[in-house]
């Protein structure tokens, strides 16, 4: 009778635990929310940045320029830079064409007046991205005594960690201003009737910033 009790017993035991399992709940799965990105403080690298700028001379060559001296910072919202704040500003007086006499020229009241008005200075007020790489960035930049609404179409190479350990993210930005619109007006006429120094500048930025630890 014993056995028998135990035989049953042993074969009644599985379908016990089938049972218990089937009633227990089930485990749910739990999700991990991505990090958020937080907004992030960006200064330019000066050592690996560059300010150039190129002007038609003659109506048959153009004149290319630096500015050595400037200073700059991004503040970033998310990874992708989308609706970051930008802001530079440039020291006249550091102007450089490869020609003092010409570089002394355009300090001077005919062109920057570098002493009344020692600095440029940009400040966006949109940075949008169009698609994958290409953003478009508004502003307004101030040159002597004028401030003009300016567009910039802008590349945005990408970040990466240096063998430091800092975040470095590079940008190429270009737009074409009038320069007669900001007061620097000298010019001359050729015989042929062409002027000396053509109206467009075209500005390229070569920009590579930091990211604030």
């Amino acid at each position: 009778m014993k056995k028998g009790i135990i035989l049953f017993a042993i074969a009644v035991a599985p379908l016990t635990l089938l049972a218990q399992k089937a009633k227990a709940p089930a485990k749910k799965a739990v999700q991990t929310a991505a990090p958020a990105v937080t907004a992030a403080h960006w200064d330019v690298d000066k050592a690996h940045t560059s300010l150039k700028f190129t002007v038609q001379h003659l109506v048959i060559s153009e004149v290319e320029g630096v500015f050595k001296m400037f200073d700059g910072s991004v503040e970033s919202k998310g990874a992708d830079f989308n609706n970051a704040s930008v802001n530079f500003t440039v020291d006249v007086a550091s102007v450089n064409t490869g020609d003092e006499k010409r570089d002394g020229h355009l300090k001077s009241d005919d062109f920057f007046n570098a002493e009344k008005y020692p600095k440029m200075v940009f400040n966006s007020t949109s940075f949008k991205k169009i698609k994958g790489n290409m953003y478009v960035l508004e502003g307004n930049l101030t040159i002597r005594d004028v401030t003009k609404k300016v567009k910039w179409a802008v590349i945005f190479n990408g970040t990466v960690k240096d063998p430091w350990g800092n975040v470095k993210a590079g940008f190429k930005a270009t737009t074409k201003i009038n320069r007669k619109e900001y007061g620097l007006k000298w010019n001359v006429m050729t015989e042929a009737g062409g002027a000396v120094v053509g109206d467009e500048v075209a500005i390229t930025v070569n920009a590579e910033f930091t990211q604030k630890k």
